[in-house]
């Protein structure tokens, strides 16, 4: 479901571009339908005042809350339903963020990741994502949407910018604060600069070997660390936005000093910060989340070299905070094991 294909419903009933902008925005508000300066009766066609029952049913049904998961730390898990049955994954996050999916699946296929186990199912469509966030100010304030959940962005490139444009603008959030996560794809650095809305941007770094970011990564561009911080680097200082790098950390594999090394020789002096991630641990993957004192240690390091860094901690841990995880256990998947990737990882001097 498309943000067009709403407003094209919203037109057949009288809506002119007017009330559509209304509309649309008291639903990316998750506000009453009509709602506005003025009384709905006062500007809206009857025609269009006596279809705003159906239209407020056709909103709620592009995309609903199956089951809701909350955590200690303030976060809380949503499984949302959509309207052909599938169900992607939403998290609640403290200080009135939320993160959102934008796809079925994921062909990028991280290794760690639960999401890319089945590949991409489908794109999920502009207002679908939208909806997302209409459902998460239902229960809470939300300033903040980042791109982060199930799905690669880059991949569904026109629905993501659609959802930003409509969010940046109607929907009230501030475009800094409009987060478009990506492993890293040349699209993004063509496409974000272009759209009326221009969000910050955060970049799943991982590693800065190539070789190994290939293993951890199998189906990203094949661009090299290197020249995807140098891409990110000219679009936060297009925009003003300081790149927010994406560590995962991973115990074995990316928490080493020649790891320390490499993102203090790539990052150091750059308008970035790098978020370091322990890994939200998912008992069907080999993948283990290293000590706090080890990830914090990292984090001393690259700050004595000069990177602006954030230790930060995993939302949801308590409620299969992980991406894919809640979808999975929905669906029954518990025999999941990626452990040869593991293994090629580990041969390789990882």
């Amino acid at each position: 479901m498309k943000i067009d294909h709403l407003s094209e419903t919203m037109a057949a009933h009288g809506a002119g571009p007017a009330h559509r902008r209304l509309l649309l925005r008291n639903w990316a508000r998750a506000e009453p339908l009509g709602r506005g300066r003025q009384r709905p009766e006062d500007f809206m066609p009857a025609r269009l005042r006596d279809a705003l029952p159906a239209l407020a049913q056709t909103l709620a049904a592009v995309a609903r809350v199956r089951s809701e998961h909350p955590g200690e730390d303030g976060s809380a898990r949503l499984l949302v339903g959509l309207a052909d049955g599938q169900a992607v994954e939403s998290v609640l996050l403290p200080r009135d963020g939320v993160c959102v999916s934008t796809q079925v699946g994921c062909a990028v296929g991280c290794v760690f990741c639960m999401t890319g186990r089945d590949g991409l199912l489908r794109q999920v469509g502009s207002a679908e994502i939208v909806a997302q966030v209409a459902l998460a100010r239902a229960r809470r304030p939300v300033k903040k949407v980042v791109f982060m959940g199930m799905g690669e962005p880059a991949h569904n490139l026109d629905n993501v910018m659609e959802a930003i444009e409509l969010l940046g603008t109607e929907g009230g959030i501030g475009h800094k604060n409009l987060v478009f996560s990506t492993v890293g794809d040349r699209r993004v650095f063509e496409r974000l600069p272009e759209g009326p809305v221009r969000p910050a941007l955060a970049l799943s770094l991982h590693t800065t070997r190539a070789a190994l970011r290939e293993k951890l990564l199998p189906r990203a561009p094949r661009i090299d660390p290197a020249e995807l911080v140098e891409l990110a680097d000219a679009y936060s200082r297009a925009t003003g936005y300081p790149v927010q790098f994406q560590w995962t950390l991973l115990e074995g594999i990316n928490d080493g000093d020649d790891e320390v090394e490499g993102i203090a020789r790539l990052l150091a002096g750059r308008y970035a910060v790098m978020n370091l991630i322990p890994y939200n641990a998912v008992d069907e993957l080999p993948f283990r989340r290293p000590s706090w004192e080890r990830a914090a240690a990292m984090a001393r390091a690259l700050h004595r070299r000069g990177v602006l860094t954030k230790l930060r901690h995993s939302a949801g841990q308590d409620v299969e905070g992980g991406c894919g995880q809640l979808r999975a256990r929905a669906l029954g998947r518990t025999d999941i094991s990626p452990a040869q990737a593991l293994q090629a990882s580990r041969r390789s001097g990882a």
